[in-house]
């Protein structure tokens, strides 16, 4: 009896490890320093266009205007948001799993709305200084979006197959022996 102790030592008793004082985790497993900056010139760009479109004073035809700025300042905001979610320990508290997914999916969304929206506002604006600065700054966040994009799909892969690493075709199998069994058969 004088072994058991050696036996559950190590399985029963963990150390406790101290938790982090640290809020700010880049690198961590969903942001890498790289996605970092890009994410942080995501928000900056975003954040130009839309103040460069807010500060347009007459517009011929305000449709496209105002398309570019419900997707700068959405792109702005929740870009932020999932900065600072991603680059923090806030998004351990939030509940969602799939980090990696969402976060390809958005960037994906993004850049496509960005570049529509423009290209859009670039047919359609009243050719001033400040609407063909904000177009300007439009396309450079789409190409940070893509360029997000891109890096992610490079580094990561597609996300959501990540789930399937399991062959299609492999069944369970059932245990050759049952536990109630006590080896009769």
């Amino acid at each position: 009896m004088a072994t058991t102790d050696t036996v559950y030592n190590t399985t029963t008793t963990t150390a406790q490890e101290p938790k982090s004082r640290k809020w700010f985790i880049v690198p961590s497993e969903n942001l890498e320093k790289i996605r970092f900056v890009i994410k942080v010139i995501e928000v900056l760009l975003s954040f130009v266009a839309f103040v460069m479109e807010e500060v347009v004073s007459n517009c011929s035809h305000c449709g496209p205007l105002y398309f570019f700025e419900f997707v700068s300042c959405t792109a702005f905001l929740f870009t932020l948001l999932l900065l600072i979610l991603l680059a923090t320990t806030l998004h351990q508290r939030v509940g969602i799993d799939s980090w990696p997914t969402l976060d390809f999916g958005y960037t994906a969304v993004m850049a496509f709305l960005f570049l529509i929206a423009s290209t859009v506002f670039a047919t359609g604006n009243g050719k001033t200084s400040l609407e063909q600065g904000a177009v300007a700054f439009g396309f450079l966040a789409t190409v940070a979006f893509f360029v997000d994009f891109i890096y992610f799909w490079k580094i990561h892969g597609f996300p959501c197959r990540k789930g399937n690493n399991q062959p299609a075709d492999e069944t369970p199998r059932p245990e050759a022996e049952k536990l109630n069994s006590n080896g009769t058969d």
